[in-house]
Order: C-alpha cells, then structure tokens, then sequence
C-alpha cells in the first residue's frame, strides 16, 4: 500500500499546484478589472485642468526640459494638437 501511495505522489502535489495556480491567476484577473475603470475616470483632460483658459493653454515650453520630456512630446503629437483635444502628456509635470 505504501507502494502505491509514494507512486501517486507527484501527481497529486503537481494537482494541487495546479489548482493553487489557476486560483492565483484568477485573482490577479478580478485584480485587473477593478482597478482599470478607476484609473480612466481619474484622467483629467487639458481643458478640465486649465478651465480658467478659455482660449486654451499652449504645451510649449520655453525653459529647459530633459530628452525624455521631449521624446513623450513627440511620442504624442503634442505639436499637432489642437484645443481642447490635447493630451495631459504634453504638458510638463
């Protein structure tokens, strides 16, 4: 009887991993799903932040700013944007 018992158990241990995996991974997905939504309704536009500028603020900047600064600019067409429609990354922090 022992026999058989040390026999089955790398299946049973690989079993129970597996189930302990699939219940990980589960969680982490319900994780997920909860937390998108509240980043998106978090994200504020350039016209909700600058409201007092009716006209529109203009995301160039004069002063010094770092290469990485300005590859996200590029990466977002900051300098094709127009008011209200232009993302908050061109905007330095």
């Amino acid at each position: 009887m022992t026999d058989k018992l040390n026999r089955f158990w790398p299946l049973i241990a690989s079993a129970a991993f597996a189930i302990l995996l699939a219940a990980n991974a589960a969680q982490s997905a319900a994780t997920l799903r909860e937390t998108r939504p509240v980043a998106q309704s978090g994200t504020q536009t350039a016209e909700q932040v600058f409201a007092d500028a009716p006209d529109g603020v203009d995301p160039m900047v004069t002063g010094p700013v770092s290469a990485s600064f300005k590859q996200r600019q590029d990466t977002a067409n900051c300098d094709s944007a127009v008011w209200p429609n232009i993302p908050m990354v061109c905007y330095p922090d």
